[in-house]
């Protein structure tokens, strides 16, 4: 890790050359160099979606994932136990020096298209949140897919925030501050859960933050032909991920799996939105933070040109720490 770290601060000119082809463009986009040199050493984990397995994507997922920032000194974690319909999920608690006595809270649904991932693959950028929100955060382990389809992670992550607004007095965290994000599905998750507990007149997050969240799967925007291949996250990983969670294709109708389709967003709760330029899903998350706002939500909307998919994960990569404060600085104001 240490040398992958001091290679990505060397000068933008020799990542380019080191990744042996010119930058990278996208309209007036420009891929940021340490991510293009990222790309060239992990273009060999492209697979054949045809015949890969879940259980091998998350194989290899954990071991990509072992690359990582450091994992912040001051920040203390322990795992609770909870009975979700015939089945135990973990939840991770994340606390600091600071967040003592009724603490806000963020609830956070990991990424992996609703396949891969876990509380491991997240495990320091869930520390990273917690040290610079100030706040406890609780990592939710929901079932994966396609052993647990369709609604059933957004159950398991609607119970677990029911579990932590339930438990605020033992849990020591104020109930009207707690706040729900994710990254990439995890975002998906937030974004869906905010509509459907709306619907059903339940107690809505205080704040949402979406990371390149996926928000209509019918998978049809001009980012996913742009960025179909050759920017990390690919369209055929996006269509693999889809046929593992849904029961139907009929499914991408439904705005609790396709929140952009939603007719009615408004009185939900504030946004941060974070898209990245290269990625397949930039459109879908630029689209709904407009709609948001447009149902007259507030909304930080932050653009990363340069960015690719996933590059919460890889504090590493310089200008990446710096987006990270913007989007905490941004929830911390929402949570107050």
């Amino acid at each position: 890790f240490k040398m992958i770290k001091l290679l990505m601060m060397l000068p933008n000119w020799l990542l380019l050359k080191l990744s042996g082809k010119k930058q990278i463009e996208i309209g007036k986009r420009k891929l940021h160099p340490p991510f293009q040199f990222l790309l060239k050493l992990t273009e060999n984990l492209v697979t054949d979606f045809d015949t890969l397995t879940p259980e091998q994507f998350r194989a290899g997922y954990i071991e990509q994932n072992k690359i990582a920032a450091k994992f912040p000194s001051s920040v203390d974690w322990k795992d609770h136990q909870l009975d979700v319909s015939g089945a135990t999920m973990q939840v991770r608690e994340y606390s600091s020096p600071v967040t003592k006595n009724n603490a806000p809270a963020l609830v956070y649904f990991h990424g992996g298209g609703w396949v891969i991932g876990d509380l491991e693959t997240h495990h320091q950028l869930t520390g990273y949140l917690c040290e610079n929100l100030e706040a406890k955060v609780f990592s939710v382990d929901y079932r994966l897919s396609p052993e647990a389809k369709y609604p059933v992670p957004l159950d398991d992550c609607d119970q677990a925030f029911d579990w932590v607004l339930n438990n605020s007095d033992s849990l020591d965290i104020d109930k009207t501050r707690v706040a729900a994000g994710g990254d990439s599905a995890g975002g998906n998750i937030t974004a869906a859960l905010c509509l459907r507990r709306k619907t059903e007149n339940k107690a809505l997050p205080k704040a949402q933050v979406l990371l390149y969240p996926v928000t209509d799967l019918h998978l049809q925007k001009n980012s996913v032909e742009e960025c179909a291949e050759g920017c990390f996250l690919t369209k055929a990983a996006m269509e693999w991920f889809r046929n593992h969670y849904l029961n139907s294709l009929d499914e991408m109708e439904d705005p609790f799996v396709s929140p952009l389709l939603a007719e009615d967003l408004s009185d939900l709760p504030p946004a941060v939105v974070s898209t990245a330029g290269f990625d397949p899903l930039r459109d879908e998350g630029d689209e709904y933070a407009k709609k948001l706002s447009a149902a007259g939500n507030k909304v930080f909307h932050q653009e990363n040109h340069g960015f690719i998919h996933g590059f919460a994960s890889v504090g590493y990569i310089p200008g990446v720490p710096q987006v990270l404060d913007e989007i905490c600085t941004s929830l911390k104001e929402m949570m107050q």
